[in-house]
């Protein structure tokens, strides 16, 4: 789906509802849901008889199931700084023993699996993953788990039968180290000290102790390397040539050890699109455990999916952030919504500001939304027809380094939706044309929504305080609806000339019915951004004098057209 909602991980977004995933490999798989629900009835029935069946079973493998992704590192990230040969020893000694240990887990589930569990996805996901990981038990058996710890590669590998440099490598550097001891044993001989054994001081190697007071006996070839009050400490000509050469030896030993790392890698890497395809199956289960849960906790239903037909008719829906943002209060007061592509497929929606007009289509894109997903739905009833996209145009912003005002704006976001939405689309216009003057915006909102209706006949909800375009209903009578959000009005009583003129009180009842709205009532808003009183009389007043000039001149004008007597009685009646 097309979709010009913004859904960031944070607090008061969609993602931030249904995201209760335990790995980040999950978290990330769900965004992708979210951001690009299915168009394939299959494939959402299979998520949502996953989720169903999360719901239902009460067989112990599912809560065993979840228990294992509780406390994962990331694995898919593992597995790319892998691909890429870039992972510490630590890191892929993590990852490995990991997909490891999970392959057994699994493994040890199978009969289980096959038999207490019916959802195909599940089964699907669930007895594959055990063999796409097995290959990384071979891997773990060549590692010395303390050495990759330790990030230690020259002793990394259990097993040289598959690294003959290293091996080789290391034979040489023992026959040196023979020789060194064999050494010895000349040594003794020379000082006359037949105990006599070499010493490490300061990571300095093989050094010969002699006291000072010996010191006449050293041979002079022999280096002395350093010395104390009590001691000297030396080198043989022969130890100088072969430490030389062991250094040399133990240089190239790690050399070698990290070209063979970095082959060790490479054969690894060769598997890792199957690891992969293990790991998104483990962020799949994660995703269904996450929307299992978002459904249990908010009784969501089960959506009815439509393939051939448009339409989207939802019983008694609510928006799911502001429900959860609400918490246990349960006051978000629910609507209907009934679009169908081969009927009414328009709402104009009308009704006072702060009425909560924005809130109801926002709610019906999201629920599409997650009903495309493989999602349970905030509503006691619910049956979607697949869209191909969701294009909204709401909110109102410039563009000042690209040199475009709010209004121009707002007509670039129309015209885009124009040249993508098809007969499948659900197209959400939140106030067009306000960006201007009256005249204009209503012309331009009026012809907007009549292509809409006529020539593109997708599903459209269309908020406006323009009271011209529910004369759409009137000639679009099959195919548009008008419906506004309503509300108690509370009038101040009529006052005597002279009086001051007091702004109406607005209860809004948050309640979606059929009918348009005459008025938006917009001083209420005002007294609730408490702007000052006096200006609140004085808007009133100013009111009630552009609304009577309003309708004076319709009378006029509705005069005019009189051509009997009866119109004219008629006519008098009505201007009482």
């Amino acid at each position: 789906i097309k979709t010009y909602l913004i859904l960031p991980l944070i607090k008061g977004s969609l993602l931030w509802v249904l995201d209760h995933t335990q790995t980040p490999f999950g978290k990330r798989l769900l965004r992708k849901w979210v951001s690009q629900p299915l168009k394939s009835v299959i494939d959402i029935q299979a998520r949502q008889e996953a989720v169903a069946e999360i719901l239902s079973s009460e067989s112990s493998v599912l809560p065993s199931l979840q228990s294992l992704l509780t406390r994962l590192p990331d694995l898919e990230r593992g597995l790319c700084s892998i691909y890429h040969k870039k992972c510490s020893t630590q890191e892929f000694y993590l990852i490995t023993s990991t997909l490891s240990r999970l392959s057994a887990e699994l493994q040890a589930l199978m009969p289980a699996i096959q038999s207490q569990l019916s959802s195909a996805l599940l089964k699907n996901l669930l007895l594959d993953t055990p063999q796409l990981l097995s290959p990384t038990h071979n891997f773990l058996k060549v590692l010395d788990e303390k050495a990759a710890k330790t990030g230690n590669k020259t002793e990394m590998f259990v097993d040289l039968t598959d690294f003959p440099v290293i091996r080789n490598r290391k034979e040489e550097i023992q026959s040196v180290l023979s020789d060194i001891m064999e050494h010895r044993r000349e040594v003794r001989l020379v000082l006359k000290n037949p105990s006599l054994d070499y010493t490490t001081v300061s990571g300095q190697q093989f050094l010969i102790e002699v006291k000072n007071s010996m010191s006449s006996i050293v041979p002079a070839d022999w280096v002395k390397i350093n010395s104390t009050k009590i001691v000297g400490r030396y080198h043989t000509p022969f130890i100088v040539e072969k430490h030389r050469r062991l250094q040399q030896l133990r240089e190239q030993l790690v050399i070698d050890c990290n070209h063979e790392w970095i082959n060790f890698l490479q054969l690894f890497g060769d598997h890792y699109y199957i690891l992969r395809k293990a790991v998104c199956h483990l962020a799949t289960m994660d995703c269904l455990f996450s929307l299992a849960q978002v459904a249990k906790e908010n009784n969501y239903c089960r959506p009815e999916i439509l393939e051939d037909k448009s339409q989207i008719l939802i019983m008694a829906g609510k928006h799911p952030v502001i429900t959860t943002l609400m918490g246990d209060e349960d006051q978000y007061v629910p609507n209907d919504t009934h679009l169908q592509g081969d009927g009414k497929r328009a709402m104009i929606i009308t009704g006072p500001n702060m009425g909560g007009k924005s809130s109801y289509i926002r709610q019906v894109a999201l629920v599409t939304i997650m009903a495309q997903l493989g999602s349970f739905v905030p509503a006691r009833e619910a049956s979607v027809g697949i869209v191909d996209g969701i294009y909204v145009r709401m909110g109102a912003s410039d563009n000042i380094s690209r040199g475009r005002s709010t209004f121009m704006e707002e007509l670039v976001e129309a015209s885009d939706i124009l040249d993508r939405a098809t007969s499948r689309s659900l197209v959400i216009l939140d106030e067009l044309g306000r960006g201007t003057s009256t005249h204009d915006g209503i012309a331009i909102a009026y012809a907007t929504l009549e292509s809409f209706i006529r020539d593109v006949r997708c599903m459209t909800l269309f908020v406006t305080h323009y009271p011209p375009l529910c004369e759409l209903e009137h000639l679009y009578p099959q195919l548009v609806g008008n419906y506004h959000m309503a509300f108690l009005l509370n009038e101040p009583e009529s006052t005597s000339d002279g009086e001051e003129v007091q702004p109406e009180f607005i209860t809004f009842l948050y309640q979606l019915i059929e009918g348009a709205a005459a008025r938006s009532y917009g001083l209420n808003v005002a007294r609730l951004a408490e702007i000052p009183e006096s200006i609140l009389r004085t808007a009133a007043f100013k009111s009630k004098e552009l609304e009577a000039l309003v309708n004076s001149r319709r009378l006029l004008s509705d005069a005019w057209s009189i051509t009997n007597k009866e119109a004219l009685l008629d006519w008098r009646k009505s201007s009482l």
